[in-house]
């Protein structure tokens, strides 16, 4: 589960049962996911279980899409 609000810079919260060893990456996928969809300043929330990377940047991409109201698919 992946939520954003306003916050300054990104900062990321993760609690992972995977974090010892894959901590560092899912918040990597967390950062470039946001900044590709041009968004720098947020505090995220992310609640992980392993999942892979590319499900991770999907719930970022769509907790954007909800937080901004911005559809990056339409355009």
């Amino acid at each position: 589960m992946v939520t954003i609000a306003p916050g300054k810079g990104l900062q990321v919260n993760l609690q992972s049962s995977v974090a010892a060893q894959f901590g560092r990456q899912i918040k990597a996928v967390i950062v470039e996911t946001l900044e590709g969809l041009d968004i720098h300043d947020a505090q995220v929330d992310a609640i992980d279980k392993g999942a892979l990377d590319c499900t991770i940047r999907a719930r970022v991409t769509a907790a954007a899409v909800r937080a901004t109201g911005k559809d990056i698919w339409k355009d």
